[in-house]
């Protein structure tokens, strides 16, 4: 029983820190103006990385993203369906990480997708984007590409490297 509590506490930090992270690094975003809106770079979905290493990350991205979209005073459907969006591009990184190693960087696309397919039709239902649907989802693709592509492909480089050892 002791080596389960030990597990599930271990889990439970990660998770929680993880989390931290993403409210954080969105922040960082925000004051720079960039977290929200029709052309968005969140610094924080170079975590969803991240459930490739440890499927804790998978709940911890979530409530992170919940609460930064809480935090920036997001209207219901964008706390909800933003939300859904890092949840299902989580997963999609959990279920890609057996990838061979020189396709790791596939296990980004599920971010990428997730929210240039989501994150739309939030910007232009929730809060009345007047552009069209495909502009949206551009402009929001370039930010996932750089921030969730570019950023959670050097940090899986990054963590492989440096913290592989930790990570069991």
């Amino acid at each position: 029983m002791k080596r389960n509590t030990k597990q599930l506490t271990l889990y439970t930090t990660r998770g929680s820190l993880i989390a931290a992270m993403y409210v954080l690094l969105t922040l960082l975003s925000s004051v720079m103006g960039l977290s929200s809106g029709i052309i968005q770079f969140r610094f924080s979905e170079a975590l969803c990385i991240l459930p490739i290493f440890m499927p804790e990350a998978i709940p911890g991205l979530f409530i992170g993203c919940l609460i930064s979209n809480l935090l920036a005073n997001g209207v219901f459907w964008d706390v909800i369906f933003g939300s859904l969006a890092t949840l299902i591009g989580a997963l999609g990184a959990y279920y890609l990480r057996s990838l061979p190693e020189n396709l790791k960087w596939l296990a980004t696309l599920p971010t990428v997708l997730a929210n240039m397919i989501i994150v739309p039709f939030v910007l232009i239902f929730a809060y009345g984007a007047p552009d069209s649907y495909f502009f949206i989802a551009l402009t929001v693709g370039i930010g996932e590409i750089v921030c969730a592509g570019f950023g959670g492909s050097g940090l899986y480089y990054l963590m492989k490297k440096t913290f592989s050892q930790y990570l069991k």
